[in-house]
């Protein structure tokens, strides 16, 4: 009897370690499935996290609603999805209204591909007026942007007169290549010192030998908030408000000729425009222009019909559409009009047509 007690008491003992042993290996095994659940959600998260939105900023008013629509058609045009995208639009209280419904139009066939936000113009009470009609109704605002945007840490400012033929992300990548220091991104305003404004007739400080085009910007805007940009610009209205010709754009130079270390300059092809070719072929632009701009209302004018041109194809397409048979084809048989041919710039819409052809290549040769 005793010893099948002793027999029963071992029994015992082993069922129990048994157990014990099974719950701790339930546990563990618990524990590497919850750490493995917490790692594929990390991986998954990972690659799930928003990319960095593109901000594209703009400010208009008066006649220019309807080149404004333009430009931002462009943007969508040309954007693969790639990143979110979200439209910053300064603009008059009666304006509003129309950019609203266009917008919320494209929003809804795009699938809210990007966002937007409509702000009043805003300028400072002293000289309020003056800053108003500095050179083009309303241009001087994007001189306050840092200001009025502090909510956002980098734009791209775009003129309303200027039109996108690659995507904004190669653009907006450049800021990523700023060193520490640089807090701005501009182009040259000329190619040519025979044919240069700023270096023949300006009576004021300029960058460089040939001074700066502001009609495209890469504004950081934390940096340059950082730097009193505004404070800094203010004094030079003060002091050179007689001496200057073309508003917010020389005021700009001014100040980078005084802080050349602040400023990054990209090259011509991201702010094409008719001084490029009406002459001579000036910018190289090896793979294509990028963004072109038809400053001095060339996109409504006979001088250089290949910008004409451009901006009508871009006019008439439709968002959502199929930008190959819809653009692209369009805009190679307009560059074919003789009235294009026979111009300057007419002899360099090989570079107009690069990105796009690259872009909206399926079936390009069976439709050319």
């Amino acid at each position: 009897m005793k010893i099948c007690m002793g027999i029963m008491k071992i029994a015992r003992r082993r069922v129990l370690t048994s157990l014990c042993y099974c719950f701790v290996m339930f546990i563990v095994l618990l524990w590497l499935y919850k750490w493995s659940l917490d790692d594929t959600h990390n991986a998954i998260s990972s690659r799930r996290k928003p990319k960095e939105e593109i901000v594209v900023a703009v400010v208009t008013c008066g006649s220019r609603l309807h080149e404004t629509l333009n430009m931002l058609k462009s943007v969508l045009l040309f954007s693969t999805g790639e990143y979110p995208i979200k439209f910053v639009i300064v603009t008059e209280e009666d304006l509003m209204q129309n950019f609203s419904e266009k917008l919320e139009d494209w929003s809804e066939i795009l699938k809210g591909h990007f966002t937007y936000e409509l702000l009043a113009l805003t300028f400072p009470e002293k000289n309020r007026e003056e800053w108003i009609n500095l050179f083009k109704p309303c241009a001087a605002q994007r001189l306050f942007l840092p200001s009025l945007l502090k909510h956002i840490d980098s734009v791209l400012y775009m003129d309303t007169d200027t039109l996108f033929l690659s995507s904004v992300v190669d653009i907006w990548k450049m800021f990523q290549q700023f060193n520490e220091s640089q807090i701005v991104g501009l182009s040259p305003e000329h190619e040519d010192s025979s044919v240069g404004w700023y270096n023949r007739f300006a009576r004021h400080p300029f960058y460089g030998p040939l001074g700066l085009n502001s009609g495209v910007m890469l504004m950081n805007l934390t940096r340059m908030r950082n730097f009193e940009w505004e404070q800094k610009i203010l004094p030079i209205y003060k002091e050179y408000r007689t001496k200057i010709t073309w508003g917010d754009q020389d005021l700009i130079n001014i100040l980078f000729h005084f802080h050349p270390e602040k400023l990054y300059v990209f090259p011509c092809e991201w702010n094409y425009r008719p001084d490029h070719c009406m002459y001579m072929s000036v910018c190289k632009a090896p793979s294509g222009v990028k963004i072109v701009h038809g400053n001095r209302g060339y996109f409504h004018s006979e001088k250089q019909p290949a910008f004409r041109e451009i901006f009508a194809a871009i006019e008439e397409y439709q968002i959502g559409s199929d930008p190959y048979r819809h653009f692209l084809l369009p805009l190679i048989v307009r560059f074919k009009d003789i009235s294009v041919t026979n111009s300057n710039c007419g002899k360099v819409t090989d570079k107009f047509l690069y990105k796009a052809k690259q872009l909206f290549k399926d079936n390009f040769y069976n439709y050319e």
